[in-house]
């Protein structure tokens, strides 16, 4: 970090680290940290939010960015099972901070193998949890009763469990959870929810859903475990499956990884990417805090799409292939809408122009940052745009369609009491039975 060419370093000045331990107010409290510690090329406010990421894969290399950019952040640790990726983080987060705010030399970034031990800093008061999906519900409960905020890549959980958990916690602890299902936070997607919700389609009868593949069990080769990985605890909770370079790769900017296809790891496409379109469904029909009651799978018992799912006031949502790739369709009375990253269009096309009135619902406006409005939340005390209890909802859709997938009979489930009806099978699937590794 540069030094003033106008001022010394007094022999008992405390070194930046020591500086943060000392001034933080407490687990869970914000540490404030002067500007002239930060560094200078931009305006500092007065105070950071200090962040630690756990889980440092190719996720990584992009949060990081738009933490660096949101200066109300400061990176100050980070965890992997994988020790080059800890090497590789700390001089990436130097690279984000020298291109980003034109502070060159940051090296204050510490790294460990355990997370466990990033939670137990006393300057950490926010983590970015950005792991497989079978870790995310474990490490999410201990941060928060650590009293760390926290950002959770979607899908939230990977078991219905696990969401439950995390809702319970957040409310024990009222720390700030933000789930990255960033959709939410892009201008054309809160502009297609609004004008389903205020009825400019007409009534909503029918959406269809194209993501991908429910989760299939793992069937990849093995592989020799690399010497700097620890294995065991990349598995962590979850069955010790054998090795495989497209599981885990070496270097961080290689690939998004395969874990997310098994159902030991993940959820298949199914949830990682329903977690975004499911999740903009549930949006602009006014679902965040419930879900559909009944899931009916095909009749196939190989099909990967025809899942027919029912909400409680008689709209259908179909896991279907509209062949316009990953999207959502709304089928209305009026109209028909879809909604993608690539596209946005609407049958007949003035709808998709029509001026919302002054009396129309207008939906929660992140300005296009889904990062901050996450640092605004634990400044404001208040809840972002995707919270803990809207992230768990999106992906208890896709975790139950994954069940429905796999036993083949249609489910009833209870949303206010989290259950299936009359289904002991079923409900065994709520949760996993946790792998002893340690």
């Amino acid at each position: 970090m540069k030094k003033s060419n106008t001022s010394k370093i007094s022999d008992n000045q405390i070194s930046r680290r020591k500086f943060i331990s000392r001034t933080t107010l407490a687990t869970g409290a914000i540490a404030i940290i002067p500007r002239h510690v930060l560094g200078r090329g931009f305006t500092a406010p007065s105070d950071r939010i200090n962040l630690g990421f756990i889980g440092l894969g190719k996720q990584t290399v992009y949060l990081t960015k738009f933490f660096t950019q949101n200066t109300d952040a400061q990176i100050v640790a980070g965890c992997d099972v994988w020790k080059p990726k800890n090497d590789w983080f700390k001089k990436h987060v130097a690279v984000n901070y020298a291109e980003q705010r034109n502070q060159t030399g940051y090296n204050d970034v510490e790294t460990t193998g355990d997370y466990k031990e990033l939670l137990a800093r006393k300057d950490v008061d926010a983590v970015v949890i950005a792991t497989p999906d079978h870790w995310h519900s474990i490490q999410a409960v201990d941060a928060m009763k650590a009293g760390k905020h926290i950002y959770c890549e979607k899908p939230m959980t990977q078991h219905i469990q696990g969401g439950i958990d995390m809702v319970k916690t957040m409310k024990e602890t009222g720390r700030i959870v933000q789930v990255g299902s960033m959709q939410r936070s892009w201008e054309k997607f809160r502009r297609a929810c609004e004008l389903v919700r205020n009825g400019y389609l007409g009534e909503i009868s029918k959406v269809l859903v194209n993501v991908g593949d429910p989760a299939i069990p793992f069937n990849m080769a093995s592989q020799e475990v690399p010497e700097d990985l620890d294995w065991n605890t990349w598995c962590g909770p979850a069955p010790l499956i054998p090795y495989n370079e497209r599981l885990s790769p070496r270097d961080s900017n290689a690939i998004f990884p395969d874990w997310r296809l098994f159902k030991e790891t993940g959820g298949g496409l199914l949830t990682d990417w329903g977690a975004h379109m499911f999740d903009i469904a549930q949006w602009a029909l006014g679902m965040d805090h419930t879900g559909p009651v009944r899931y009916i799978p095909p009749t196939d018992r190989t099909a990967v799409r025809g899942m027919r799912m029912f909400y409680e006031n008689g709209i259908e949502m179909v896991h279907e292939d509209f062949e316009r790739g990953w999207g959502v369709r709304f089928i209305g009375s009026e109209g028909t809408m879809d909604i993608s990253r690539k596209y946005f269009e609407t049958n007949p096309e003035n709808i998709l122009s029509a001026k919302l009135k002054d009396s129309d619902i207008r939906l929660y406006n992140s300005n296009e940052n889904h990062y901050k409005d996450w640092l605004d939340a634990i400044r404001n005390k208040t809840q972002p745009i995707c919270d803990v209890e809207t992230g768990h909802r999106s992906a208890t859709i896709g975790n139950i369609a994954n069940i429905a997938y796999q036993l083949g009979r249609t489910l009833e489930w209870d949303p206010i009491e989290e259950h299936f009806k009359g289904d002991a099978q079923a409900n065994s699937m709520r949760s996993r039975n946790n792998r002893k590794y340690n």
